[in-house]
């Protein structure tokens, strides 16, 4: 059997390995609730998702009507990250196809990471309950290097090159954080069009767009 062309395999989190818009969506209009602002249905949070939590609540006060003083801004954040801690898995769900892809790539003897923006708490609550964390050998978060270290920037890719000991790596993402990411790590990114794409899956920059989990492996070894 040829030898599979990647050692290492990273995953953005929301809109890439887990469709995560349902549980966000709840918290996100919770904030917006105690701010007095109207709810905004989920498939639109879909669409101001990427970047991190802040990022989609100040795009959500901006659809409800402006953004607030920054004093408040905070004690609404906090407000959306404590709704979402406590309801942090309730519709979160792998994408289709996900569980079979990550059975295919560990039979390849690939090791498998998450590279998220979302909080490193967050992340690892939410494999936790979904019973995937094994699957990981690492799983690294946007504030596991501090402020100023999440993606677009490399450096928690080159954590996961860090953590692997080694190897050929790719990245796969859903938007141009991740994209951007990838480029400045120096690796591959393959885009889902079925995530939260801030841009048309096209135009993301990615080496290639795959529609459906079961077409990852078979990507990844055009790719290599």
């Amino acid at each position: 059997m040829t030898a599979f062309p990647f050692d290492i395999v990273g995953f953005d989190l929301d809109g890439t390995l887990l469709d995560s818009s349902g549980d966000l969506a709840h918290a996100v209009n919770h904030a917006l609730a105690i701010e007095g602002r109207p709810s905004i249905p989920a498939g639109e949070v879909r669409g101001l998702i990427g970047g991190g939590a802040k990022k989609m609540l100040a795009k959500a006060l901006d659809l409800t009507g402006g953004g607030v003083s920054d004093a408040r801004f905070d004690d609404l954040h906090q407000a959306l990250l404590t709704f979402y801690e406590n309801n942090i898995a309730v519709e979160t769900r792998l994408f289709p196809g996900g569980e079979e892809m990550l059975d295919g790539l560990a039979e390849h003897g690939v090791k498998l990471a998450v590279v998220t923006n979302k909080l490193e708490r967050f992340a690892k609550r939410i494999f936790a309950d979904l019973g995937l964390t094994d699957r990981f050998f690492t799983i690294i978060g946007g504030d596991t290097l501090g402020p100023g270290r999440a993606k677009p920037r490399p450096d928690l890719l080159h954590l996961m090159l860090e953590r692997s000991a080694g190897g050929r790596a790719v990245y796969v993402g859903d938007t141009t954080y991740d994209t951007g990411a990838a480029a400045a790590a120096g690796m591959p990114c393959v885009a889902v069009s079925f995530g939260f794409n801030d841009k048309a899956p096209a135009d993301l920059g990615a080496a290639s767009v795959i529609d459906h989990f079961d077409e990852l492996i078979p990507t990844l070894q055009r790719l290599g």
